[in-house]
């Protein structure tokens, strides 16, 4: 489900299996080796690796699960499932690092024809023509 690959430059790459519409979908993920996240994945990977030789019993007495139910449970084990909209923002993050816009589309949106400042643009527009509007109003209603 999770892998880990170390890396010189102090990257660790995880790659994480989804569950969407039916379909196997990874995702890999390069963080650095002193963040958070990567701490964690670690933790958790060496969890894995100590729980695995001590599932299998060695004691004679003890009844091991049958080859097809185990097999069965191992192809059925339940993967973390990915919304819609997680899904879209994946697609999105790939295709802006395949068509190489990632700096561009920052650029873009930093600037004067980015959508925060065409909002507040219509934002000043709209509220300056509400004053010109109260003061015709307003001068109306003195005679």
């Amino acid at each position: 489900k999770l892998q880990e690959k170390p890396k010189d430059s102090g990257k660790v790459t995880i790659t994480k299996t989804f569950d969407f519409a039916g379909e196997e979908v990874k995702v890999t993920k390069e963080v650095d080796s002193n963040s958070k996240e990567a701490k964690s994945f670690l933790k958790q990977q060496e969890k894995l690796q100590s729980a695995a030789p001590a599932s299998l019993p060695t004691v004679s007495g003890v009844k091991r699960p049958s080859g097809m139910s185990s097999l069965l449970g191992k192809i059925g084990a339940k993967k973390q499932k990915m919304s819609t909209l997680e899904k879209s923002k994946l697609d999105w993050e790939n295709f802006k690092e395949e068509e190489g816009i990632v700096e561009e589309l920052a650029i873009h949106n930093r600037g004067k024809d980015g959508y925060i400042e065409r909002k507040a643009f219509l934002e000043r527009v709209d509220h300056r023509q509400f004053e010109i509007e109260r003061d015709i109003r307003l001068s109306r209603m003195k005679p």
